[in-house]
């Protein structure tokens, strides 16, 4: 029991630590295992989230996932903020500055993390709450990515439906197949279900593996970027910001409506699928936007670091 104690809380500063301190005793030492070691993180670290998202999904039954007022604004905040970024973009042709504004596209428009009902419950927030809106901002970026893309990135050669379509493909693996797979066993096999729930709880213990090998992916995309310093600070600093202030707002406009919702419009707005930012700045932006999902990874999970422990 200790032993589950102490590892609950700190699960966060541990797995990070991990992340970062495996890359680098590889990176360093010139070890022939890095590279395996970072294809072992990329392949088997979207297998986690969709498992981890399974066990949650079976405390969830189709009717829980009900649509709320604070839902709306929320995702108004986040088109808002994802637009009004495009639009500065599309007057900055070049540069750092156009760097750092795609940069803010990306935190913007990323959907919430799979992850992020872990932490909201923890934070005595409303589990089918934030499920709903993840799926919710799944289907927002599906729209909102296709539309503002290609018109700050012309180079993107592609109309709406391939870019929707690829968007969808990313999305589907790791969200609407745990999705679909939970709510079948709960029709068919209500009794693996019930056993189901027993085990929700290892989320939280996965949740922690998938961030080691998360931040040890943010670790080498940092490393490998070539970015100078000044260009790095600036991401760095954008990214920060970006993450502050979507865990502010969501929180604020959901205040209205109780701690509980509050709590996970924050969590909802705020916690990222960071792989995602890293996947489409690589893919249809500029590729040294893609820092910024690794840097943002980390200011997401102090900042839940910090609210776990003063929960605690």
């Amino acid at each position: 029991m200790v032993l589950s104690h102490t590892l609950r809380n700190w699960m966060l500063p541990v797995s990070m630590t991990l992340g970062v301190g495996i890359y680098l005793a590889l990176h360093l030492s010139g070890a022939p295992g890095e590279e395996g070691y970072l294809r072992f993180c990329a392949a088997v670290q979207p297998v986690l989230v969709a498992v981890m998202l399974f066990l949650q999904l079976n405390l969830v039954a189709p009717r829980d996932l009900r649509f709320h007022r604070w839902h709306l604004w929320v995702l108004l905040i986040q088109t808002l903020l994802f637009v009004g970024m495009a639009a500065l973009a599309l007057l900055v042709r070049n540069g750092g500055a156009r760097v750092l504004l795609e940069c803010a596209m990306l935190c913007f428009v990323c959907p919430t993390a799979a992850a992020a009902g872990v932490i909201t419950t923890k934070l005595g927030g409303d589990l089918p709450g934030i499920m709903t809106y993840t799926v919710l901002a799944n289907a927002l970026a599906s729209v909102l990515i296709p539309l503002m893309v290609p018109l700050v990135h012309p180079a993107v050669d592609m109309g709406f439906m391939p870019l929707f379509w690829a968007v969808v493909q990313r999305v589907f693996s790791i969200l609407i197949l745990p999705l679909l797979a939970a709510w079948l066993i709960r029709w068919l096999l209500p009794g693996l279900q019930r056993w189901l729930e027993r085990y929700a709880g290892w989320a939280f213990y996965i949740w922690g593996i998938c961030l080691m090998l998360s931040i040890s992916l943010a670790t080498d995309s940092l490393a490998g970027s070539g970015i100078g310093l000044g260009l790095a600070l600036g991401i760095g600093g954008v990214s920060l910001v970006c993450c502050l202030l979507q865990f502010a707002l969501g929180r604020r406009a959901a205040r209205r409506y109780g701690p509980a919702a509050s709590v996970t419009a924050g969590q909802a707005l705020g916690q990222k699928n960071t792989g995602f930012i890293i996947w489409l700045g690589i893919n249809y932006l500029t590729p040294v936007t893609s820092v910024a999902g690794g840097l943002y990874a980390i200011w997401h999970n102090l900042f839940n670091s910090w609210q776990l422990m003063k929960q605690k």
